[in-house]
């Protein structure tokens, strides 16, 4: 054993002896306590707006029921549950699903009961209170995240597997330390040669080292992950004696870049059958995500037509073309459709290009340069902040793209798509994107790839309304667009 018991294994991060769950059972009490305010101060604000000076009479206890109903409900669906907090979009669609029957459960009661219920105080009360729980369950993140990123509070963990399913996960684990995870030992399948260690974690032995390395380590979780050998009654045993040590067993399926909600369990015989239900970007799906797009859109479309008509004179007045850029891109099942962006180079950007492709910085596909030449005073700050992409909201209004999709791509890079990257098209390009909030300009083809596939095979439309979210915040800093 390379560890000795009780002692702290090196390299664990600057504070990890602070133990996990006690910062887990500090979030779920925090968020229980936000949740009454959210919901006490909601039906507050209500009654006050709906009765103004007026005695509102049995209405005055609302503000004392409407939050421990509100946890209650929460409660019994699971809001709670530690293994949904600070991590996943989960926790957070379990808090809308809440909502929902808090506002139906009111709805039903007032109507067996024929009670003569305040619409206006039920329709302002329980958005504010689900809005406000959504936004004190962010705060409370942004904190365990940052806290995390410090070294406090991570659940050690022991990785049991072979040498590539081991040290993949440990580089996983260490760079996603926002899940609360870290790496403290290895136990490796057999193999010909045996490490000390693998990426600075120690290797403590094999499968049959497994509880000795937890006692050593004081480790919190045992992440298996391809392991053969390891799997029916072994698996259960390690998982009756992980039991008496209060530590907990996590199994890694095998299957990469497929979100949580699209796996389920199913029993069968005794065994427990991992269901990979089908992409849910089909059918329904698409008509809800498509009249979402276009009414939104069209929303901020005219919301925004002051600045679009300010936008477009400035780029008329600062250089000679015209303010709107078009280009042909290809669509949703390989549709060609023209694409609108305000002009950001000058009128001959495409004949200049052939002189500048020795000093190519993008990512193999997309010509890229961080001091394009090309690119006009204005066109450089449009292009930082994403001003030049505000008129792709008529593409949206028209039904060519969504709000939220993969990149669209130029018909020159569909003729070089390999079958993987066909997938792109199964739904509407977007005008931002997981590759929009994860480093724009600054991602390898490889890499914006990757997330685009994501995105399609893990739609849903609370992953839509948080690329929204992050987006304002990668536009704002102006990262990785050039």
């Amino acid at each position: 054993m390379t560890v000795p018991s009780g002692t702290p294994p090196k390299g664990l991060p600057r504070h990890a002896d602070i133990d996990a769950r006690a910062v887990l059972t500090r979030y779920r009490r925090n968020a229980i306590l936000a949740d009454a305010l959210c919901a006490g101060a909601a039906a507050l604000l209500a009654i006050m707006l709906r009765f103004d000076r007026e005695a509102p009479g049995l209405w005055a206890w609302i503000p004392i029921v409407l939050p421990v109903i509100w946890i209650g409900i929460a409660g019994l669906d699971r809001v709670y549950e530690r293994r949904f907090l600070g991590a996943g979009t989960e926790e957070f669609q379990r808090v809308l699903r809440s909502g929902v029957v808090l506002f139906a459960m009111i709805a039903v009661t007032s109507y067996l009961s024929r009670t003569n219920v305040s619409r206006s105080v039920v329709v302002f009360a329980v958005p504010v209170t689900v809005v406000g729980a959504l936004a004190a369950r962010k705060l409370l993140r942004v904190r365990l995240h940052h806290a995390r990123a410090a070294g406090i509070g991570l659940e050690r963990t022991i990785v049991l597997g072979d040498a590539e399913g081991a040290r993949e996960l440990v580089h996983l684990l260490r760079h996603n330390s926002h899940r609360g995870m870290v790496p403290v030992g290895i136990c490796l399948a057999s193999s010909p040669v045996t490490p000390s260690d693998m990426d600075g974690v120690p290797v403590m032995g094999g499968p049959e080292d497994v509880i000795e390395a937890v006692e050593a380590t004081q480790a919190h979780v045992v992440a298996v992950v391809s392991h053969p050998d390891l799997w029916g009654h072994p698996l259960r045993e390690l998982a009756w004696a992980l039991e008496d040590l209060d530590v907990e067993l996590i199994v890694s399926p095998g299957i990469v870049e497929v979100a949580g909600p699209r796996l389920s369990i199913r029993p069968l015989a005794g065994l427990s059958l991992l269901h990979l239900e089908q992409p849910t970007a089909t059918g329904g799906d698409l008509l809800l995500k498509a009249a979402f797009d276009r009414m939104l859109g069209t929303a901020i479309l005219l919301t925004l037509s002051p600045l679009l008509i300010g936008l477009a004179i400035a780029v008329r007045v600062t250089s000679p073309g015209p303010a709107l850029f078009r280009q042909t891109r290809v669509g949703v099942g390989g549709r060609e459709f023209s694409i609108y962006k305000f002009r950001s180079m000058v009128t001959d950007a495409e004949h200049r290009l052939i002189d500048l492709t020795t000093h190519d910085e993008g990512n193999g596909v997309l010509f890229k340069m961080r001091t394009d030449p090309r690119v006009t005073p204005l066109g450089a700050f449009l292009r930082r902040y994403s001003l030049d992409e505000l008129p792709q909201l008529i593409n949206v209004a028209k039904g060519d793209m969504s709000l939220v999709g993969p990149r669209p791509p130029l018909p020159r890079e569909v003729a070089g798509y390999s079958g993987d990257a066909v997938r792109r098209l199964r739904v509407r390009p977007g005008m931002t994107g997981l590759w929009q909030v994860s480093g724009r300009s600054d991602l390898s083809w490889e890499q914006s790839l990757l997330l685009d596939l994501r995105y399609v095979d893990n739609w849903s439309m609370t992953l839509d309304l948080s690329i929204l979210w992050r987006t304002v915040r990668a536009v704002v800093k102006g990262d990785g667009a050039y």
